[in-house]
């Protein structure tokens, strides 16, 4: 089965957020920053953090975001890699044009995604796939949770198919059960799995990273 790249939210959904939330948001540190420095989103310094840890980042390299939208792990990657690199943002969302980043819009469980990421891609291997990706949220903590692993599970998938030996994976994970199975996958096809919560991550939230240095192909993924 082919992974699916879901929107953290559906088209045409709004999510309705308290004053408390509201004030802490726009009081935020990582918020005015990303504000300051242009970013669609605090989510940017997050890749920032990882990148820099874990030396996921070279001139000229090919990246695939997924779950891509609004943009601002693109517009670091587009900043950081220099003009040669290529870089393909994947999304059912809607996304603003970034220069340099080539969109689609799509599902990559859908063949035809997959084939306009080929394409984008240029007979190329990728040398770092992304994944920021939250599911859908129903509000029942273990079904969540479920999605979540299951968003992983895809994200590896995708990867094992898209990247050339020896490049790496960053994908979301939250903490939970089934969390130990998604990183011990990860442990299974790279040399090496770290688990980062960086500091732009809020502090009650759930979300970790799983970072995978090093891919190893499978005979299957040959």
């Amino acid at each position: 089965m082919r992974p699916r790249v879901k929107a953290l939210n559906p088209a045409g959904k709004k999510h309705k957020f308290g004053k408390a939330w509201m004030h802490e948001h726009v009081s935020d540190h990582w918020v005015q920053e990303a504000q300051k420095r242009g970013y669609r989103s605090r989510a940017a310094f997050k890749l920032i953090e990882l990148a820099g840890k874990d030396r996921l980042f070279r001139p000229g390299m090919t990246v695939v975001d997924l779950g891509a939208a609004p943009g601002s792990w693109c517009q670091v990657l587009r900043e950081r890699l220099g003009p040669a690199a290529r870089i393909v943002a994947v999304d059912l969302l809607p996304m603003d044009p970034i220069a340099g980043v080539i969109f689609v819009r799509g599902d990559v469980n859908d063949p035809a995604t997959l084939q306009a990421v080929d394409a984008a891609l240029a007979g190329r291997k990728a040398d770092l796939v992304l994944c920021d990706v939250a599911p859908n949220m129903s509000g029942v903590e273990s079904a969540d949770q479920a999605r979540s692993v299951h968003v992983g599970e895809m994200a590896l998938e995708f990867a094992a198919k898209w990247l050339q030996p020896g490049s790496d994976l960053v994908v979301k994970a939250f903490q939970g059960e089934g969390f130990t199975g998604l990183k011990d996958a990860v442990q299974a096809q790279f040399d090496k799995a770290y688990v980062r919560k960086p500091k732009a991550s809020r502090d009650r939230s759930r979300e970790i990273f799983l970072v995978g240095k090093g891919f190893r192909p499978s005979a299957q993924d040959a």
